[in-house]
């Protein structure tokens, strides 16, 4: 499957499945709320349905697709220096092949002051043994996220769950050390039910729509408690320090 095709049929599951989108939506509010003001990036923009609610927001992929603005490699960003208040994504950083290539990109391309800003799958306790077991992507643990070497395959839909948590929870001293000029804002986990529940963009769901809200809203309360034991995502903001 191409990335164009994964996209378009991610629009039609987001048309369809009324419990994707409460559960995105909670994503998307998430991540408004943090954005500086100004320029906003969203890469990995697909289906376009996060950069809906951002003002002043260049969508880019790195194929062609009706909802994107600009075709380009994370790795290597068609922007100038310093162009960018928010640099925002979902569930992109697992399939970079080059973490640390992208990361000195976000460097140069963020104002003073801009963020990176992504919501990624995370490593807890509950998720790992269910992600390994039902999700069609690998989770390898044992690598070194800051190595030279490529740490997905070649295809864009490669991937390795583990690198968010990789980069910004277990090398987080190393990460600071490289990156001295970025600090970690925020940090958390959540999406303790209604995500897995929700069964993403499949077809099934366990999630009775009407009860997506209200769970949110539930775990919204109880994520402080149980994300770091319960939670199926991790949101982390880098910011580029004046």
């Amino acid at each position: 499957m191409t990335i164009a095709t994964s996209s378009t049929q991610q629009r039609s599951a987001w048309e369809g499945k009324p419990v994707l989108r409460a559960v995105y939506t909670a994503y998307h509010h998430r991540i408004r709320q943090a954005c500086r003001p100004g320029r906003t990036l969203e890469i990995g923009a697909g289906s376009g349905h996060l950069r809906a609610g951002l003002s002043d927001c260049i969508g880019m992929d790195i194929v062609t697709t009706p909802w994107i603005d600009v075709v380009g490699d994370a790795h290597s960003l068609p922007f100038r220096d310093g162009a960018i208040a928010n640099l925002v994504m979902i569930d992109v950083f697992h399939h970079l092949a080059y973490p640390t290539a992208f990361l000195r990109e976000v460097f140069r391309v963020l104002q003073p002051g801009g963020r990176l800003i992504m919501i990624e799958p995370a490593v807890t306790p509950v998720s790992v043994p269910i992600l390994k077991l039902f999700h069609h992507e690998d989770m390898i643990m044992r690598v070194d996220p800051f190595a030279d070497g490529p740490q997905t395959g070649p295809d864009p839909a490669d991937a390795n769950m583990a690198l968010p948590h990789l980069v910004f929870v277990t090398h987080q001293r190393r990460l600071a050390e490289m990156f001295p000029g970025m600090v970690m804002a925020k940090r958390s986990w959540f999406d303790l039910w209604a995500y897995p529940l929700s069964g993403g963009f499949q077809r099934w769901s366990l999630l009775p729509a009407a009860f997506a809200r209200p769970l949110l809203a539930l775990e919204a309360k109880l994520e402080p408690l149980l994300g770091r034991l319960l939670g199926f995502r991790m949101m982390v903001v880098m910011e580029k320090q004046p």
